[in-house]
This record gives C-alpha cells, sequence and structure tokens, in this order.
C-alpha cells in the first residue's frame, strides 16, 4: 500500500498545480478587469462608483475557483489528455457568469457590463493557457516514463493484446502497461513477446487475483472485453481492489465511440451499457452548416492578403492557371470540383501514370516526398497546406465542409468496402482527424478508421476542438510533403 500510494502522489501534485494556476489566472483576470475599467485613480479602494467591486472581485474569484472544482475540472480521471478537461473549464466560467447575469437582473443590480466583458474572456483564455502549460510538463514527464499510472491487464490472450496495444499506442494518457493475467488460458501461454509484457499468472479464483494483484501492486486493474471470469468473480475483485486502494478499469468491445453516445443503465444489478444510434440528420446538419458559413467567410476575410499574395507568387513562379480544380466525391457520392492553389508544373495529372510505382503513400492515395512535379512555391505552400486555402470557397459552396473526412478521388471511392462508404454520409472536410494525426504519415487503414469514427461521432465541440488542432498541426509541419 505504501509502493501505491507513493506512485499516484503525482496525481496530488498534478491537482496542486492546476489549483494554484486556476487561483493566480482568475484573480488576475478579476483585477484586471476592474483596473481597465474603472482605473487604478479611484480612491475608495471598497467600492467603485458606489459599488463594491474589490470585493465583487474577491468573492467572483472564489466562485469561480470552486465552480471548476464541483464541474471536475481538475478531476485525475481526465488531467492530461483528451479535451474532456477544457469542456468541463468552459462549462463551469459560462454557467457562472450566467448566473450572475440571472442573479444581477433578479435583484436590479447595476453591474458593469465593460467588467464581465474583460474578465470573462480574459479568464478562460487565462485559464486555457494555463491547463496548456500544466499540460505540456505533464506530458514532459510521461515522456520520462514519470507520471503514470502502472496497469495489470487481465483477460483472454487476444482482447490482452487488443487493450495493451491501445494503451501503449497513446502514452499521453498516462496508463502503463507492466503485466498481463490470463484466467483459464493454459499454463505457458503468453502474449506477443514484441509487447515485452510478463504474464502473471493463470488462475481464476479470487485468491489466486489478489495475491498476484497484492504482489505486483500496480496503481490500476483493467479487464479487458470477454475476460472469462464468473461474474461473481469480478464482483468480488471489486471489492479487493477498493480495499485495496486500486482502481478498477473495464475495456468492453465497443471501440470508435465516443462518450455522448455511451449512457449507463443499471439494472438489477447489471450496469447495462446503451450505444445511441448516430445521428446525421435534422439541427446537427443545419447547426454544422451555419458554423461553417460563419467560419469560411471569418476565415476568408483573415486570409485575404495571403489568398492574393499566394495567387500572384504562382503566377510568377511557373506558367498556367493560379487555381487548380480536380473531380472528388462529396456528400451522398455526388462529385463536384475541388479547389487548390496550383502546386505543381499545368502537366502533373499526365505525369501521374509514370510516376505511380513511385509511390510512398499508404497503397490507395498517390503520395510522393519528392515529387517532381511540384513547382518552387508549391513546395512553400503544400508544406504549410496553403495550397488548400481555395476551399474555403467550396465550404461556402456548400460542397465541403470546414471538418470532415477526407475528399477522397472517384478512383479511390471504386475500391471502397461497403463498410468504407460511411465517410460518404457527410460533406469532406478542409480538415479533418486526419489532418491532425499523421496526414501523409498515415496508413489507409487508419485514414478510414479516423474518418469513420468522425462521421459516427461528430459533435460542434468536436469540429472547434480540430480546427484549433489544424493550426497546431500547419505549423509543425508534421505529415506534410
Amino acid at each position: 500500500m505504501e509502493d501505491n500510494r507513493v506512485s499516484t502522489a503525482w496525481r496530488r501534485r498534478y491537482n496542486r498545480r492546476l489549483a494554484v494556476i486556476d487561483a493566480l489566472v482568475i484573480l488576475w483576470a478579476t483585477t484586471g478587469a476592474v483596473i481597465l475599467r474603472f482605473g487604478t485613480t479611484t480612491e475608495d479602494v471598497v467600492s467603485i462608483d458606489g459599488q463594491p467591486y474589490i470585493a465583487l472581485s474577491i468573492a467572483l474569484t472564489a466562485a469561480w475557483w470552486a465552480m471548476l472544482g464541483m464541474w471536475g475540472s481538475r478531476d485525475p480521471k481526465i488531467m492530461g489528455y483528451g479535451t474532456e478537461e477544457f469542456k468541463r473549464l468552459f462549462s463551469a466560467s459560462f454557467w457562472l457568469f450566467g448566473l450572475i447575469a440571472l442573479f444581477s437582473y433578479s435583484f436590479q443590480l447595476d453591474t458593469a457590463r465593460g467588467y464581465i466583458g474583460v474578465a470573462l474572456p480574459a479568464g478562460v483564455l487565462g485559464l486555457l493557457a494555463g491547463r496548456t502549460l500544466v499540460r505540456r510538463l505533464l506530458r514532459i514527464e510521461r515522456k520520462q516514463g514519470r507520471s503514470t499510472a502502472t496497469v495489470l491487464v487481465i483477460g483472454g490472450p487476444t482482447s490482452v493484446e487488443h487493450l495493451v496495444r491501445s494503451l501503449q499506442s497513446q502514452p499521453m494518457a498516462g496508463y502503463l502497461p507492466v503485466a498481463t493475467y490470463l484466467p483459464l488460458a493454459s499454463p505457458g501461454t503468453i502474449i506477443d513477446p514484441a509487447l515485452g509484457l510478463p504474464t502473471l499468472g493463470y488462475g481464476s479464483s479470487i485468491e489466486e487475483l489478489t495475491q498476484t494483484i497484492r504482489a505486483s501492486a500496480p496503481d490500476a486493474v483493467a479487464l479487458s472485453s470477454g475476460v472469462p471470469l464468473a461474474p461473481r468473480t469480478i464482483r468480488e475483485l471489486g471489492w479487493a481492489l477498493a480495499d485495496l486502494d486500486i482502481r478498477m478499469i473495464m475495456a468492453p468491445a465497443l471501440t470508435d465511440v465516443a462518450g455522448p453516445r455511451i449512457h449507463t443503465q443499471p439494472l438489477a444489478g447489471l450496469p447495462l451499457i446503451h450505444v445511441s444510434t448516430p445521428n446525421l440528420g435534422g439541427w446537427q446538419r443545419l447547426t454544422k452548416r451555419v458554423f461553417d458559413i460563419a467560419g469560411a467567410l471569418f476565415l476568408i476575410l483573415l486570409s485575404s492578403p495571403l489568398l492574393v499574395l499566394t495567387a500572384l507568387l504562382i503566377r510568377l513562379d511557373n506558367p498556367g492557371p493560379v487555381l487548380f480544380k480536380q473531380v472528388r466525391v462529396g456528400a451522398s457520392s455526388d462529385n463536384f470540383w475541388m479547389l487548390k492553389f496550383r502546386s505543381m508544373v499545368v502537366d502533373a495529372e499526365d505525369q501521374l501514370r509514370d510516376l505511380k510505382r513511385h509511390s510512398e503513400g499508404n497503397g490507395v492515395m498517390f503520395k510522393m516526398k519528392a515529387d517532381p512535379r511540384v513547382t518552387r512555391v508549391g513546395k512553400f505552400i503544400r508544406r504549410y497546406s496553403i495550397d488548400e486555402l481555395p476551399q474555403l470557397f467550396n465550404v461556402l459552396g456548400g460542397t465541403m465542409s470546414l471538418v470532415g473526412p477526407r475528399p477522397p478521388l472517384p478512383s479511390e471511392v471504386e475500391t471502397y468496402e461497403i463498410y468504407m462508404r460511411r465517410r460518404l454520409l457527410v460533406r469532406p472536410g478542409l480538415t479533418g482527424l486526419w489532418q491532425v494525426s499523421g496526414r501523409s504519415l498515415l496508413s489507409w487503414e487508419d485514414t478510414v478508421r479516423l474518418d469513420l469514427y468522425y462521421v459516427e461521432n461528430w459533435s460542434l465541440a468536436g469540429d472547434i476542438a480540430i480546427l484549433l488542432k489544424t493550426f497546431r498541426a500547419v505549423v509543425s509541419r508534421h505529415g506534410a510533403y
């Protein structure tokens, strides 16, 4: 038990970091709002213009800090990985200011809108920056093998291998498999040696399981899908883990299903898992379309100088049209003309047949790191994805979306298996999960899996998160050539 307390100390340390940074950021935002709104020359340090803004700032700081805790934004289960931490941060902040607005209206309080208008965005942006900084520090520690939870994986050989690979593929999630346990497997059975994990036992009794767990002292025990243990044994194992202060993780056979689609319902002591059907129509399509139009207009206005400059450089660098049009397959298998800045010589399509044998792509999509057809300007604009900016006009026209699956060529669609055609249920995107997960470095299977995951689990918050990650991916140039 002492070892377990030591190994989980990083959670408490991380939580303290967040608590301190949250308090400092909120105090900075509320104090700054008072100074910007009223200045520093006010003689009365308690009230300003007859209103107790100094006292209000102190109360707001305390309430905001408490709301972040109540909403679980510092919960150890979500720390350092995924977007749930930021979603809870946004939710807690906007709920608090919504309550303040309701309270002010109900009691006819003359709260300065300028004060609220500064404190809220400054605080939210500051909290995001602080959380991002702390998360980066945590990731550095996890790359060094620290600040992770050790996991003993229990189940059948096949499902254990799958779960171990999943955990090892995402080390930033903070779960480090250290050993396996294969109940009812033949003695001597091991999982793939390449995974580098020992197998600690094969018994199925609660006594054997508990003894092994005590000896190995993991931070968590993960039961893979289809674990060959009786329900009573699993229940008793849960009690034993609670006594040992060890977390229990159940890994269902479900894959690529996002949290909002998963709901639990207790029935006769069984936690039944309900998976809702993907809803790709109605108000969701309308919301996505409105978001696309507003976002595309904003980005076109923002990037208009870059659009003009790029067009001029392309015209001066190589004879031919500024834009390149190519037929792609959109929603409902409808073809459309996708726009890009021309980054290759004019006869690039004619040269493709001779270059296909040199493809370095994923077997379906043609890619070459040193494509001889790319012009000098083309190399630069492809590296930073500037060549894709004209697709914003595709988004305005309704043939594409800001976020979605990669727009495929008709020749690629002809090779699709039936399940792959679910990619065509939504408009293809200017960016997507494929863009922020490696781009040209992805295998064809990974590209399809990410696109299908997006189609099955779309959300507006997810689109916003992908757009933010796209900027980072473009700046880092990871996977771009």
